[in-house]
């Protein structure tokens, strides 16, 4: 009777830990449906709410749970000189590294310009520049996606990206 009351205990956890860990956030690039549910449909920045496009956003979960989400966004609505830099939303939990560059925990506009990535507080003032890298061998290039590489991700603009770890 012990026995079998044993073997019952542990098919119970058994078949518990088996329940949470599918219930557990997939660590890495987050899927169509995750993004779904975690990016915003509008992003406030320099005082407008421009729509976002989900379609064209992506985002990473690292082994600490934490994310980073990025989005292009609608810029119809601002000025001449912020559309020239600024095109779309840069969230991060975590503080990260986006080329050999420091970037703490918050949400931000980003935008790829003149062979850059720029990085700008809600507020539109600039915070960090990096030089983005031109992938010529990108067979499909698209507006916005992460793919991961060895040690970390790589944003992609089309073919310009920079490098993101944590």
């Amino acid at each position: 009777m012990e026995k079998k009351r044993l073997v019952l205990i542990s098919l119970l956890l058994l078949s518990i830990s088996v329940a949470l860990s599918q219930n557990s956030a997939q660590k890495g690039i987050l899927k169509p449906a995750e993004l779904k549910t975690l990016i915003p449909p509008n992003y406030f920045f320099a005082g407008k709410t421009p729509t976002v496009q989900l379609r064209n956003s992506a985002g990473v979960r690292f082994s600490n749970d934490k994310l980073v989400l990025v989005a292009l966004v609608d810029t119809g609505g601002y000025s001449t000189a912020i559309q020239e830099k600024y095109q779309g939303l840069f969230i991060t939990e975590s503080p990260i590294k986006i080329e050999d560059s420091e970037l703490k925990p918050g949400a931000y506009g980003f935008g790829f310009t003149q062979g850059k990535l720029l990085i700008m507080d809600v507020g539109a003032n600039d915070l960090l520049s990096v030089a983005a890298h031109h992938d010529e061998n990108l067979q499909r290039a698209v507006p916005l996606k992460i793919i991961e590489q060895e040690g970390g991700y790589r944003l992609y603009a089309g073919k310009n990206f920079v490098t993101i770890k944590q």
